[in-house]
């Protein structure tokens, strides 16, 4: 039998105080929504569809990459309602699996065994049981153990409030049983809607089977409704990615205060101190340290590399052996080759360095090429903008930049030249000599200083 997954994310998410859809949302530096569909995808269905709301054409246009089935619910009249517009695209006989946009932590393993688990012309539903449960569909049970009802908690009687056990809303069923039901929903409820969870009693009534299926793990369908529920979800998301990358040899300083929002890959030895973010795709070979307040984006980072604090570092290549930092920028398209050192409040880009090359603080380096064992003293800047185009910098190996240079491209400092303090080098330096661009040094006579005004 076919699978079919319907992705419920037309909610308007009001309480979420955002313009932004509530789908969009992100948990980990990605669309909640997006987490559901790639989970969605790992079951291989035959067709995935999403049903998304009035004004919620940003919600296509952000996961456009995604071969899904986008079908709009212009006006909301609940799950219910929502599922109907999905029934034309949904072949008969075929599995429908209902998944939600705002739970995005539901595992592809629990969804594969409670697929698994259906009953022929029937259904199964996931559920869990909550400590605080309020706010949530609660399962109504018989004598016998067995599901009879789902009551939603607005309508849901003091006694019936006491259940810990609540629907999570994903439910898998054939296309048959919601062809049949849903059509016969009635909006007799505190909300005025449709409800999707109501034909569970009719499915009851008519004595088809339905199974369910009681996870261990209820964050696996937390839902997200406002931003408090968001931020809590964030950190417990986090504290699963720490666990598992310290399960994998990383060493983390406090897994508190560490925000992975992309992927990491990590060799032995790696050390992370407090308050690292980590976006897109990183890597770090053994025997790295990174120190505390860092930022680090689409980098890749070798062996016996030291980080110190308080660096931005973003689509970068840093080799075995360099130093950065504290208080660096490195910024994209740069090149850290081994042993390179760069030091505080030095800003890089668009910028190779050489092997066991040096700026040591206080110097912006922008579209250059150096070489191996160059010096390059505080204060240096590369000119590279001319106000219209960008231009290269050229500083060859065993280069000594003496401290407040300005380096003005296009221009190159050749082999083991040497540049004296103070200069504005607007032409190419020749190898092995000493080239000095600055006014001669004067004193003005009878000079001095200006008072202040009392």
């Amino acid at each position: 039998m076919s699978l079919h997954i319907i992705i419920l994310a037309a909610g308007k998410g009001t309480r979420m105080r955002s313009h932004l859809p509530k789908v969009l949302h992100k948990l980990g530096g990605k669309p909640l929504l997006e987490y559901v569909i790639k989970t969605a995808y790992s079951l291989h269905p035959q067709k995935i569809h999403v049903v998304y709301g009035e004004g919620g054409s940003l919600v296509r246009t952000h996961l456009q990459q995604y071969d899904v089935n986008w079908i709009e619910q212009a006006k909301q009249f609940g799950t219910g309602h929502a599922v109907m517009q999905a029934l034309p695209f949904i072949e008969h006989a075929t599995q429908v699996l209902i998944l939600y946009g705002d739970a995005p932590l539901v595992t592809a393993t629990t969804l594969t065994q409670l697929v698994q688990g259906m009953p022929q012309d029937g259904m199964s539903l996931l559920t869990a049981e909550f400590f605080d449960p309020s706010g949530l569909g609660r399962i109504i049970r018989n004598d016998l153990g067995a599901i009879k009802a789902i009551i939603e908690h607005k309508d849901a009687s003091p006694l019936q409030l006491h259940i810990k056990e609540i629907n999570s809303g994903i439910i898998v069923t054939t296309s048959k049983i919601l062809r049949d039901y849903l059509p016969r929903l009635a909006q007799h409820n505190a909300q005025g809607e449709y409800y999707l969870t109501d034909i569970i009693a009719m499915v009851v009534g008519d004595k088809l089977p339905i199974n369910s299926l009681l996870i261990s793990n209820p964050e696996e369908v937390t839902g997200i409704n406002d931003q408090q529920q968001l931020a809590a979800l964030e950190r417990q998301y986090q504290k699963n990615l720490a666990i598992n990358l310290m399960r994998q040899g990383l060493r983390l300083i406090d897994p508190s205060r560490f925000d992975l929002r992309g992927d990491l890959i990590i060799a032995n030895d790696v050390v992370i101190d407090v308050n690292v973010v980590i976006e897109g795709k990183v890597s770090i070979d053994a025997n790295t340290t990174i120190g505390p307040n860092n930022f680090l984006k689409n980098t890749r980072i070798g062996e016996n590399v030291v980080i110190k604090a308080n660096c931005v570092i973003e689509d970068v290549i840093i080799a075995n052996n360099c130093i950065i930092g504290p208080f660096a920028r490195i910024r994209p398209g740069t090149h850290l080759e081994e042993g390179a050192h760069i030091g505080n409040f030095v800003e890089i880009k668009n910028t190779k360095v050489g092997k066991n090359s040096k700026a040591g603080h206080l110097s912006y380096l922008g579209d250059t090429t150096i070489g191996d064992n160059v010096n390059i003293g505080a204060g240096t800047i590369t000119c590279n903008y001319d106000g219209v185009n960008k231009n290269q910098t050229i500083i060859e190996s065993g280069v000594f930049i003496g401290s407040n240079t300005s380096l003005v491209a296009p221009v190159k400092i050749k082999k083991n030249a040497t540049i004296g303090a103070g200069s504005v080098i607007t032409e190419d330096a020749p190898a092995e000599k000493l080239t000095i661009a600055r006014a001669k040094q004067i004193t003005i006579e009878n000079w001095k200083r200006k008072n202040k005004k009392i």
